[in-house]
């Protein structure tokens, strides 16, 4: 018998795994990629009785492969937050999928481990802009101001470290950083002790500021559109600067293009944090899209459909 894990390459994906590999350390395949490499389940080469983990990822986006292994002889335990389609009932499936926008996967892995490594969920959650969520946690589990600030940018540099045209964009490969950190229960040890941290926050701090001298191409109370550069800093940072222009403007939605090869652009859409709902619809629309209600993303945006992109966008979030 053998253990799959299958896991997004950001923080939510990276510290959900931790959580559940802390908790029960058995030998396991690593699958994963960057952030937008969602169609993961189709990498498993499993045989019936295996065992396969997935966090993270779409269910929808994976459907017909899970399907696959269930029907094999194999079992699934699957922890996700995303746009999840049909779901299964079969005896082999453990379903542990919660489309709420106020919950990830880090956290839905925290519940499932009644708190058992959870400074690691607080990364996973400030990783995937889960403020309120996270803090709320941190709270309970008595850090102070400095200790929390501590986690967040963790979370963050994690999470910035999964995006990516490709993986030769990141800093690590996400399951070489997934084998950094997994030595470390305690995520402040990490900080402390792991050079690829120093790694990892310089890389975020050159690139955010690159990004924060972008100006918006259209902006209105209730939407803001900027486009970026076809430049590995672009695709590395537009996740983090997307949910930076998030946390500083609340109530309006944001959109960033990202320039890719072929004439394409790389989409981040991020709802209003006071009113996160539409950003998976919105994107799923469009044949490389999909994500979740208050995030969410496509992959290649041909440049005859930027237009209609927008004028959706611009629906969506105008009323």
């Amino acid at each position: 018998m053998k253990q799959f894990d299958v896991f997004n390459g950001d923080a939510d994906g990276i510290c959900a795994l931790q959580q559940i590999r802390l908790s029960n350390p058995i030998k396991s395949e690593l699958i994963t990629g960057i952030k937008r490499d969602i169609q993961l389940v189709k990498r498993v080469n499993a045989k019936k009785g295996d065992n396969i983990l997935v966090l993270d990822i779409s269910l929808a986006k994976n459907h017909k492969e899970v399907k696959a292994l269930l029907e094999q002889g194999c079992s699934v335990q699957y922890f996700d937050h995303h746009m999840a389609g049909t779901t299964f009932t079969h005896t082999n499936f453990k379903n542990n999928i919660n489309t709420s926008a106020e919950t990830c996967s880090s956290l839905l892995v925290n519940k499932y481990l009644n708190n058992e490594f959870s400074l690691w969920a607080i990364v996973g959650a400030y990783g995937d802009n889960m403020f309120t969520a996270a803090d709320a946690l941190a709270e309970k589990k008595g850090l102070n101001q400095i200790e929390q600030a501590q986690l967040k940018e963790l979370g963050q540099f994690i999470n910035y470290n999964g995006y990516g045209g490709s993986l030769d964009d990141l800093y690590f490969h996400p399951d070489a950083l997934y084998k950094l950190i997994k030595p470390y229960k305690n995520p402040f040890n990490f900080i402390k002790n792991e050079p690829a941290y120093n790694t990892l926050k310089t890389g975020f701090f050159s690139d955010l500021k690159k990004a924060e001298k972008l100006t918006s191409v259209q902006l209105t109370d209730k939407t803001a559109v900027y486009l970026l550069p076809n430049e590995k800093w672009a695709r590395r940072v537009s996740g983090t600067f997307g949910n930076q222009l998030a946390n500083q403007a609340p109530d309006r939605a944001h959109a960033l293009l990202t320039s890719i090869t072929g004439n394409k652009y790389q989409v981040s859409v991020r709802a209003p944090l006071n009113n996160k709902i539409g950003a998976g619809t919105l994107c799923s629309k469009f044949e490389t899209g999909g994500g979740r209600e208050g995030a969410a993303g496509i992959n290649y945006l041909k440049e005859q459909d930027k237009e209609i992109f927008l004028k959706y966008f611009t629906n969506q979030y105008s009323h």
